[in-house]
Parts: C-alpha cells; structure tokens; sequence
C-alpha cells in the first residue's frame, strides 16, 4: 500500500501499525497529492490511504486524478482529523472507497484496509448521512431510475447492509443481490457501494434524516 501524509509523525505511526501486520506491506510514502499518480503508475499498491487535506495538491484531486487516469486503480481510503469536514464528502463523490478518522484505533485501521484490498467499501452510514446532510441543500442530483427490486437493494445498501444481510432481508439468494447492486452501480454511474450511496441521498432518493 501506499501512505500519503504531508506529516511525517503521521506516516511514522501509520507505518508501525500497518508494519506489524504479517499480510499488509507499505510500498512507498508520499507527502503531498502530487507525487500520489506517478507513485501509483511505478508501484501499483492495492490501497492508497490518503490524508484528504494538503497544502498542495489536497486528497480529492489526487484521489480523481488516480480514478481518472489509471485503468486498474487502487482503493482510495482518505484519512481526516475531523468527521465533519467536507473534504471527505468531496473525496467519496470522487470515488474514495471510504474514509478514517486519525484518532482511528490501529486494529481498525488494519481492518480497513483489508477490506478496501478486497474490492468492497468502507460503507459507514450515519456518517454519509451526517455529510450528506449538509450540503444536499445544495447539491440534488437527479434521482436514480431503478426497477423495484433496484430501489429496494439501494435503500437497504444505505443502510450500510451487506450483500448477505440484504439478501436475507429480502429473501432471495446473494447472487441475485450481487447482480442487483451490480445493476444500480451501472445505473447511477458508481464505481462502488460508497459512491452509490452518496448519490441516492443526494438525489433525495434517500433521506438524509431517515
């Protein structure tokens, strides 16, 4: 993986809690969004975990340059002090896999990037909602045109249900949820779960204080 910080005492305690994993290894570190692209096109990480605000090139224009210009990108997971800053909406509209907080405990950090390795998202919705909550005063979308079945999967996916709980929620089996969610990510033009759900509050598909 790749560590992005434009503190080094940061990257330090970062790379001591992802260095003691026998499964996760740091291919480089990069102090600014800048060096974010080439670093990816030389190392090709699985993850990239990204401070979302630096004083140059700041997380959400590397995370759109990185989306935009490498075919098999890495997952995006940007770091922030603060739960409430707008730069992390950005970044997930951007398509940022999730999103952690520095004061994050070290097994959790861990376990994030595991998951985001994996190809699934860092769905966490209360969060969204509180974010979404914010600004969707100032940013409605067009709401998604989904079968029945679509909406539904799309509601319970802003729940921050996975494929599993959906499908016992629903009763039918995982595979036709996978295609399901496989089908409204096609539709709203998400590359995954977060982005999905950012969209379906911001169209007002989904309520925000539901």
């Amino acid at each position: 993986m790749l560590l992005v910080d434009d503190e080094p005492l940061i990257r330090t305690g970062l790379r001591a809690v992802i260095e003691a994993e026998d499964d996760l290894r740091i291919v480089g570190e990069a102090a600014d969004g800048a060096e974010v692209l080439p670093m990816v096109r030389r190392l090709r990480p699985d993850v990239v975990l990204m401070d979302v605000r630096m004083p140059a090139v700041d997380g959400i224009r590397a995370t759109t340059a990185v989306l935009d210009a490498v075919a098999d990108p890495p997952a995006i997971i940007v770091i922030t002090t603060f739960e409430h800053d707008d730069h992390v909406y950005d970044a997930l509209r951007a398509g940022a896999s999730g999103f952690l907080l520095k004061r994050t405990r070290p097994e959790e950090i861990v376990q994030a990037i595991r998951i985001a390795a994996q190809g699934e998202s860092l769905l966490f919705p209360a969060a969204i909602r509180r974010l979404v909550a914010r600004r969707a005063p100032a940013a409605r979308r067009p709401a998604p045109t989904l079968t029945e079945r679509e909406a539904e999967v799309l509601r319970l996916m802003a729940k921050g249900l996975s494929n599993t709980e959906i499908a016992g929620e629903l009763f039918i089996g995982i595979q036709t949820v996978k295609t399901h969610v496989g089908n409204v990510l096609a539709k709203l033009g998400a590359r995954d779960r977060t982005q999905a759900v950012v969209f379906a509050y911001e169209s007002g598909f989904v309520s925000p204080a539901s």
